[in-house]
């Protein structure tokens, strides 16, 4: 670094000079190799702070499960179309923190749902929503089973997770089944929400069944226009457990 003969030109003040430099140069030079710019720091700060906002939102959503048949799937339609759907782009336009399942199957009866409800209950619910019985209905199956099946839904449901609040979409039978079918199988939901401490939707189909122009050609399903009938149905109920 220094040739042999260069100290011998130094005064003494001068090489101690020179000594202290060369000892604290890359002392110097370290510092300001690792010197973090202030901006760069509150950035760090910025992005840890977002990030656990973020995950703070995650922890705290919650869930709503809609479990069901074809009505609930949406049948005929775009997912979009669904009122699951339309419920969530509502849930979503008000900031709450709900993640909506649809859980629906076409042409699922009381009895296959209570032979999947184990599965669908490997996610937390913070909301149930049960519709079911219609395909029973149009199968002619005895009532008694349908009202145990229905029981054996909530139950697997309240073992699981006590905390959940419970939703009961009411259904009416067709008039052709006879009077006395009709009745029975009515009263079903609403002995249910008693029973559960639930909350009843009367009937999911209000304002949409037997009207041509709210549902798909079969008559039995809601259209697009019809599903966002049956939206509105469900929102008034569950709009108070949110």
């Amino acid at each position: 670094m220094f040739k042999p003969n260069f100290f011998k030109h130094l005064s003494a003040v001068a090489f101690f000079m020179l000594l202290a430099w060369v000892i604290l140069y890359p002392s110097c030079k370290n510092k300001q190799e690792t010197h973090t710019p202030v901006e760069k720091v509150e950035s760090k700060k910025d992005e840890v702070t977002s990030a656990t906002h973020e995950t703070q939102i995650k922890s705290d959503t919650k869930t709503i499960l809609f479990f069901g048949n074809s009505l609930t799937a949406g049948y005929g339609l775009d997912e979009e179309q669904s009122f699951p759907s339309l419920i969530q782009k509502r849930i979503d336009s008000l900031g709450l923190h709900y993640t909506v399942v649809n859980a629906g199957l076409s042409g699922e009866t009381s009895s296959g749902g209570k032979n999947r409800i184990d599965w669908v209950l490997k996610q937390k619910v913070d909301i149930f929503v049960l519709e079911l019985g219609a395909n029973d209905v149009l199968r002619g199956l005895d009532l008694r089973e349908t009202d145990a099946n229905l029981r054996a839904i909530l139950d697997k449901v309240r073992q699981t997770y006590p905390e959940t609040k419970l939703v009961i979409a009411g259904m009416n039978a067709p008039p052709n089944m006879g009077n006395d079918y009709t009745r029975k199988f009515s009263a079903i939901f609403p002995k249910l929400a008693r029973d559960y401490n639930a909350a009843l939707i009367p009937f999911l189909l209000e304002g949409v069944a037997a009207n041509t122009e709210l549902n798909l050609a079969d008559g039995k399903h809601p259209n697009a226009e019809g599903q966002k009938v049956v939206r509105d149905n469900v929102w008034r109920v569950i709009r108070p457990l949110l």
